[in-house]
């Protein structure tokens, strides 16, 4: 357990109408539990401070299915606008609530192979003085989600107000950006057919 990873926070974005998916994929079943239940369980062995989840299309439906891990679950209202204003509204909690943390640690609901040992991994590698943001490489794309930020980019993290999640954050700095890359595909999944795949795969269902 690292000594700083006591003092970072996560972050799940689950705000999400799941259009392409035709349901809310926050809720669809996963081994035991659904998405964003496995991603909640995931975080919660973590050694942070607090987690957070981020809600926004069917709130009510969701929140009923989450309720009793103990999490602070935030509702936002403007989640059509997409990704990046949920992380806003996320890091806009955490500054407001005057919390002594590091940095967040950003995760997603649909990202079910990641799993608490690459996230320690990462949270391992997080330097607030060489490393301010650690990122997750991908094959196709130079970094992304799950993500570490330092508290000195909460600032631009809550003027976000767009789809594009942190990208352009993660560009204009990236001379500061790390990446790990998981063992394990990182896939997000937006599609039925390709959660169909990924939990046969897995489930044998």
């Amino acid at each position: 357990m690292s000594i700083i990873a006591s003092n970072l926070s996560v972050i799940i974005l689950a705000a999400g109408a799941s259009k392409r998916m035709g349901t809310p994929k926050q809720l669809l079943k996963w081994g035991n539990s659904t998405l964003l239940g496995n991603a909640i369980e995931t975080a919660l062995k973590l050694p942070v401070k607090e987690v957070a989840v981020v809600l926004g299309a069917n709130y009510n439906e969701i929140k009923k299915h989450i309720a009793h891990h103990p999490i602070t679950i935030l509702n936002n209202e403007d989640w059509q606008k997409g990704l990046g204003k949920s992380l806003a509204f996320g890091v806009e909690y955490m500054a407001v609530s005057k919390q002594d943390i590091d940095g967040i640690l950003v995760t997603l609901a649909d990202q079910p192979l990641i799993d608490h040992v690459f996230l320690n991994k990462l949270i391992d590698a997080f330097n607030k003085k060489t490393h301010p943001i650690m990122a997750t490489s991908y094959k196709n794309k130079k970094y992304g989600v799950p993500v570490i930020f330092d508290k000195i980019y909460f600032e631009e993290l809550r003027t976000l107000n767009d789809d594009f999640g942190a990208k352009h954050i993660l560009k204009k700095h990236k001379a500061s950006v790390k990446t790990l890359i998981p063992e394990l595909e990182n896939l997000d999944l937006d599609l039925k057919a390709d959660y169909d795949i990924l939990f046969k795969k897995y489930f044998n269902e």
